[in-house]
């Protein structure tokens, strides 16, 4: 396939209205892009955005360290003298570092996820930063952490509302709300800084959200501004937008740019971030890597297929139609059994279900999806969530539905609801776990086969399996096939007759009466990034 590449020049500083919305458009499903190119074209774009004195980041957490987005976020801090440069930093620039010496502050965007440990950031992200010590306008001590972890209970404002009939529409009627754009409140300050300061000569703060799009199972495709309203969103938004993603059918969103609630959030991009905001998306594809000769010895057979930087949906429009080239996986024809494998980036099952989410349009009817998970050790993120998956379970949306209707704690998280529907086969085939630390007891209660991994991992050796179709002979000497894969973050996978369009709502979900979302509710303590409101004064029964 022909390469795209594609750098505008004569860029202009972003408050000039002549500024083009897409710096650069690069990549193909053939593309290799180095170290050295990636770090040449980013610095060559921070050097068109002029000087500045205020840089805020939002690249993803540990659960997207193949993203390169830690490579880049290491990139743009040493061309602005904020750290040092590290020797492995990828390649010698021909470019100057910045004249400019900004204050930066990075908030990984956890959305529901627990705060990154230190030896993530420091693995994702160099030891430099991971142990840069500053002082900030926000703090009067001299050593604190360049780092800010998203509170999405307290840290977060409201400053708009998609309308109504968007979320009637993408829930097939079941609720009847505004959707609630929300932001961490560091994020919206810099619209705050920028307009309370009169000064014309002052540069504008700067906000660059870095991620990698890939299918996904609640937005059809990750990334662009599901960075900043899921990533660093609040309570309201991210449930609401769980449940949107549930009810509306994980087959016809995933794998597809343009859907409901991406034009929910496309809505109140448009409406409040892009005319408040001087708000840049560094967007990555990644794919496997076509050579031995990477110059990324931790990415793990992962490479760089493309890099696409804008304002707008333009360039997250561009990076999709490439991540279907190179993530989507159509087979010929369906396996009876798929064999995944987590590895340490997955550390419960709310996480691990990606293995069933990426997977469920392959399978045939009455395969077996095996997940090898050595780190899985819990269902939730938190105490909360997990003690409400162990209740109900992965049991198949009409039970999962029923189990809301009659149950007013399921009702109050629902993005709990929308992460058991997700994870449920819908009885069209089975799910054999084998976790490192959950017990046989403990994996068949929540509706799931339990498997001993390290026998599992004798009968599928990862070391020896390839990604894709392999083939065994077992004890009695007949011959099984089964389709491997080692990274389910990477892609998404499916047979033709299941990656149908939309259809009509008469297959949705239903339940007795509407969803309340946002009257009269309030985050609920220790639910530790997960979901969870209450309704006051009812206080949930998962809580301390």
């Amino acid at each position: 396939p022909e390469i795209t590449h594609q750098i505008m020049s004569n860029s202009q500083p972003p408050h000039q209205e002549q500024q083009p919305a897409l710096f650069c458009s690069i990549g193909s499903p053939t593309t290799s892009i180095s170290k050295q190119e990636l770090r040449e074209t980013v610095e060559k774009f921070l050097e068109s955005l002029g000087a500045r004195d205020d840089v805020l980041l939002l690249p993803p957490d540990f659960t997207r360290f193949h993203s390169q987005a830690g490579t880049i976020t290491r990139f743009i801090s040493e061309y602005y003298n904020f750290t040092e440069r590290e020797e492995d930093a990828g390649g010698s620039s021909t470019r100057a570092t910045s004249a400019s010496s900004p204050s930066i502050q990075i908030i990984p965007a956890l959305g529901t996820h627990a705060p990154m440990k230190n030896e993530q950031i420091e693995l994702m992200f160099g030891s430099n930063l991971a142990n840069k010590k500053t002082c900030n306008r926000n703090d009067d001590s001299s050593d604190s952490s360049p780092f800010v972890v998203h509170n999405w209970r307290d840290d977060v404002v409201t400053i708009g509302f998609a309308p109504e009939e968007m979320v009637e529409k993408a829930t097939h009627g079941m609720v009847r709300e505004k959707w609630p754009a929300q932001l961490n409140k560091l994020v919206w300050e810099k619209r705050i800084q920028r307009e309370s300061d009169s000064s014309k000569s002052n540069p504008q703060p700067l906000v660059l959200s870095i991620g990698q799009v890939v299918p996904h199972e609640v937005t059809g495709m990750a990334n662009y501004n599901k960075n900043l309203f899921v990533g660093v969103g609040g309570v309201e938004a991210i449930n609401l937008s769980h449940f949107i993603g549930a009810v509306h059918g994980m087959e016809k969103l995933m794998g597809r740019g343009n859907n409901p609630l991406r034009e929910i959030l496309n809505y109140s991009s448009s409406k409040y971030l892009e005319p408040q905001l001087d708000l840049w998306y560094i967007l990555t594809v990644m794919g496997p890597s076509s050579s031995q000769d990477s110059d990324d010895d931790q990415n793990d057979g992962v490479e760089m297929k493309g890099l696409f930087i804008g304002r707008d949906v333009q360039a997250y429009d561009l990076a999709c139609d490439l991540s279907l080239k190179v993530n989507f996986n159509l087979l010929e024809r369906s396996p009876k059994k798929m064999v995944v494998y987590l590895n340490e980036e997955y550390h419960s099952t709310w996480l691990g279900n990606k293995s069933i989410y990426r997977t469920r349009m392959a399978i045939d009817d009455g395969g077996e999806l095996i997940v090898l998970a050595p780190w899985v050790e819990t269902f939730g993120e938190d105490d909360c969530i997990d003690s409400l998956i162990r209740k109900v379970g992965y049991v198949g949306t009409p039970e999962i539905m029923k189990a809301m209707e009659n149950d007013d704690e399921l009702k109050s998280n629902l993005s709990a609801v929308a992460h058991l529907i997700h994870g449920s086969s819908e009885g069209r085939f089975s799910v054999t776990y084998c976790p490192g630390k959950l017990t046989k007891e403990e994996v068949e209660s929540v509706g799931y086969k339990y498997s001993d991994l390290e026998k599992m991992k004798q009968v599928y050796n990862i070391e020896t399996l390839k990604d894709g179709w392999n083939t065994r002979t077992d004890e009695n000497g007949s011959e099984e096939e089964f389709y491997y894969i080692s990274n389910p973050a990477l892609g998404l996978w499916a047979h033709p007759s299941r990656f149908e369009e939309e259809s009509d709502t008469s297959d949705a979900a239903q339940i007795n009466g509407d969803v309340t979302i946002s009257s009269n509710q309030e985050a609920s303590d220790g639910s530790g990034g997960v979901g969870g409101w209450k309704k006051p004064p009812r206080k949930p029964d998962c809580t301390e």
